[in-house]
Order: C-alpha cells, then structure tokens, then sequence
C-alpha cells in the first residue's frame, strides 16, 4: 500500500500548546533566517514571549484550538473514502502530530511508498521548504527508507480552481458578482525573502490571472493585497488594510487565495479583526469566502493529484 502525507504548518490543538506553537515557528531557519542558531534561538523566545498573550487570547476566541486540525482531519476523513487503497495522514511542522508521529505510522504500516503533498498551493521557502525538509530530515534521523515523492505546488490544477470559485460562489449567497469587489488576501513576507529568490509572490499573482480568466468580467474588480506582516521590516504590498482603504463605500468579498484550509489567519483575521476594520474603513459590506477544506471538489483535486505526481 502507498501512503499519502498532508504536511502542513498545524496550530494549536489547545490553549497549552499555544506557546509550543509559536516557540517552533519562530525557532525555524525558514521563518527566521538568522545563521547563527544561538541569536536566532534568543530572538525566537523573545517574539514568543511578547505574543503568547494576545495569540492565546485570540484562540481563546475561536474555541481554544485552531480550527486547522479540525479541517485537516474532515479532510482525511473524505479522502480515505475517495482513494480507498491509499494510506492516509498528516504531519504538522510546529504542533503535534509531527513528522516523527507520520513516520512511525508509515512503519507500522510497512509503507515503501509515500506521497508527500504539503498543503500550501504556493511554493515558499517559509512553507513548502520547510514543511518537505523537515519530514525529510526527521525520515533520515530515523532511519526510514522509502520511495518519497512530493510536490511543490498545485495552483494551476484546474479541480482545484474549480473548487475555490465554488466557495466563492457560496460567498455570493445568489447575489451578483458585478456588486462586489473580489480581493484575493494571501499571507504576506517580508520582501527580503522575496529578493533572494523565492518564487511564491510569483506564484501568488500567476494564480490570481489564473482566477480571473475563469471568472471572467463577472466583478466589479479584481485585487491582490497581503495580510499577517510581523515587524519592522518591509514586506509585501499592498496590504489588505490599504486595499479597503482604496474600495470604500464598496461591497467587498475576500478569498484567502493562499490558504487551503480555514486557520487563525482567516477565521480570526478575516472574519473578525479585518471586518472591524472594513467597517471602520465605510466598506459597504465585506464578506469572506470559506477556504477550499474537505470540500468534494478539493477532495477531488487531492486525488487528481495524487494521480499525475
């Protein structure tokens, strides 16, 4: 039997594992690119520290866990029922289960196949690198030897495309599209990342033509701007909140064109910090389209996948 791993970045599964998730994130080389490990450790406990206040309070808010595990699991629920002779997991990068707890499963299981699909359609040192090197890493320190394949991105699956204008539909509610200003809100990077090489703002707006073209001069607009910046440093623009300045008195739908799977970023951001500021903004109505999650048609994709890799 093959195996196939969703690797993607995790949340907390509770309020305890809050600071856990931070301390990982911020102690990754990927996410904070400084060489030299004691400095970065330092910095890492320093941001976790001065966050885990307000990220704990935000949780608290949706729940007390990330509504990622919950989606994450919905959706190898339905594709253990799609692709039936496939061994189906997940490993997280900085919340339990991680790379370790996969690769025991695969063991057990006696899998010399894996397929490795990280859950992030945009190709990003900060993501996708990560995600792979470290099951990679992990893998190797334990001593498992399979046959691997992964992909680095899946932006241009037309299933997949087909599945985020079902959400957005669903966003419509019947409505007319012409009303509406579409924005696609990706999370952003600093734009030093960008300038060494990294591919992903590349990937971001190839998509957004890409989503344009199959929806063609249904809206009003169509708009690209960026959310989650940290610090001090310069990253993408235009923001999101820049981009509602510019459409007041508009109606506005988001999409979260760089997210699979509803997390803290959409449901807490999103959904309530950025629909604060909308309003304060005189945005006329804002409305946010659910990310693809275990949708039929992204199940259907995963399995398109699966297949062409």
């Amino acid at each position: 039997m093959n195996a196939m791993v969703l690797l993607n970045m995790g949340g907390p599964n509770n309020l305890e594992e809050v600071e856990l998730f931070l301390r990982n994130m911020f102690n990754d080389d990927n996410i904070l690119p400084i060489k030299n490990r004691l400095l970065r450790k330092f910095i890492a406990f320093m941001i976790t520290q001065g966050r885990k206040k307000e990220a704990r309070s935000n949780y608290e808010k949706l729940g007390g866990a990330s509504p990622l595990n919950f989606y994450t699991d919905k959706l190898i629920g339905k594709l253990r029922t799609h692709i039936p002779d496939v061994y189906i997991t997940k490993a997280m990068r900085y919340t339990p289960p991680f790379a370790k707890d996969a690769i025991k499963e695969l063991v057990a299981h006696g899998i010399k196949e894996v397929y490795l699909v990280p859950l992030y359609p945009h190709y990003s040192t900060t993501t996708t690198k990560s995600s792979l090197e470290d099951f990679y890493n992990t893998a190797k320190g334990l001593g498992y030897h399979a046959r691997f394949h992964d992909i680095a991105n899946f932006y241009e699956n037309r299933l997949f495309n087909e599945a985020i204008i079902q959400r957005i539909e669903e966003a419509l509610a019947g409505e007319s599209a012409s009303e509406f200003e579409l924005i696609f809100s990706t999370h952003s990077l600093p734009q030093k990342i960008i300038a060494k090489g990294d591919p992903y703002l590349y990937e971001v707006t190839e998509h957004t033509e890409i989503l344009k073209n199959m929806l063609g001069k249904r809206f009003a607009g169509y708009h690209l701007a960026f959310q989650s910046k940290l610090g001090p440093v310069k990253w993408l623009e235009p923001s999101l909140e820049e981009k509602l300045k510019e459409l007041k008195g508009k109606k506005v739908l988001i999409y979260p064109i760089s997210f699979i799977l509803d997390n803290s970023e959409t449901e807490f951001e999103l959904h309530i910090e950025y629909k604060e500021i909308a309003k304060e903004l005189g945005i006329k109505e804002y409305r946010v389209a659910q990310c693809v999650n275990d949708s039929a048609l992204f199940v259907e994709a995963l399995g398109d996948i699966y297949k062409r890799m």
